[in-house]
C-alpha cells in the first residue's frame, strides 16, 4: 500500500500549505505588507516562527485553527508537533529576537518547517531534528541563514527531500537569489513544479531538492 498521501503547495516566502488525509496545516502565513497578495486559507493548524507580519498572519487564516506559535509539543487530530525554541541571528537573538523551528509528523512523513532560522543549529537540535524527511529550508541570507549555512544543514540532517523556502524573488527582492544555494548543492537547472504530492513509501532514498513554484492563494 503507498499509504496516505501529503501535499505541499508553496504560498511564497515561508508559507506552505500541507494537506494530509484528515487536516491541513498553514506555515508562516504572511500579510499583504510583504508584497504578495495576503494569504487567505482555510486550515486545521497554523504554525508561526516568529511575529514578523511576513510570518505571522494567522488572522487570514478561516477555519478557526488551533494556532502555535511558542515552542513546546503539540497534538492535533493525529499530527504532532515539536516547536524548538532557536534564534533569528547569530547572536542567540540580541540582533533579531527567537525563532521557533517545527518538527511536524503527517501521515508517517516527518517535515522540519526551521521558520526564520539564522545560525547553525547545535549539535543537540540537530540531533532533534535528525530523521526528518521533508526540510523547509530558508536559504536567501540576509536575515536568516545563508546558502553556505544550508548547504551544510542538509549534509548533517540527510533529509530526503529539500524544499527551498525565503530567497530572492519578483516581491522579496532583498534576499540572495535561489541559485547561490542550488551552486552550494552542486545542481542546476532544476524546473519548478507546481506542488509535491508524497507519501512515506515514494520517499526518494538519497536527498533530492524539489523547487516549488510560488502559488497565490
Amino acid at each position: 500500500m503507498a499509504g496516505p498521501v501529503v501535499e505541499i503547495t508553496w504560498l511564497g516566502h515561508s508559507c506552505f500549505r500541507i494537506k494530509g488525509r484528515e487536516l491541513t496545516l498553514v506555515s508562516d502565513p504572511y500579510d499583504e505588507s510583504l508584497g504578495y497578495p495576503a494569504v487567505k486559507l482555510t486550515a486545521n493548524i497554523v504554525t508561526l516562527s516568529h511575529g514578523h507580519p511576513g510570518h505571522s498572519h494567522a488572522a487570514g487564516i478561516d477555519g478557526n485553527p488551533k494556532l502555535i506559535s511558542r515552542p513546546g509539543e503539540y497534538e492535533v487530530s493525529n499530527v504532532f508537533l515539536l516547536g524548538l525554541s532557536t534564534f533569528h541571528d547569530l547572536e542567540q537573538g540580541k540582533m533579531r529576537g527567537g525563532n521557533i523551528s517545527y518538527l511536524m509528523e503527517i501521515d508517517e512523513v516527518t517535515l522540519c518547517h526551521l521558520g526564520d532560522l539564522g545560525h547553525s543549529p547545535s549539535p543537540r537540535q540537530m540531533e532533534e531534528l535528525s530523521g526528518t524527511d521533508i526540510l523547509f529550508l530558508p536559504v536567501g541570507g540576509v536575515s536568516t541563514i545563508n546558502a553556505k549555512m544550508a548547504a551544510e544543514i542538509v549534509r548533517f540532517l540527510n533529509p530526503k527531500v529539500v524544499i527551498p523556502m525565503h530567497y530572492q524573488t519578483e516581491v522579496t527582492t532583498w534576499l540572495e537569489p535561489l541559485d547561490r544555494f542550488l551552486k552550494e548543492m552542486s545542481l542546476r537547472d532544476i524546473s519548478p513544479q507546481p506542488k509535491l504530492s508524497i507519501t512515506r513509501s515514494n520517499l526518494p532514498s538519497e536527498t533530492q531538492v524539489i523547487v516549488l513554484d510560488y502559488r497565490p492563494c
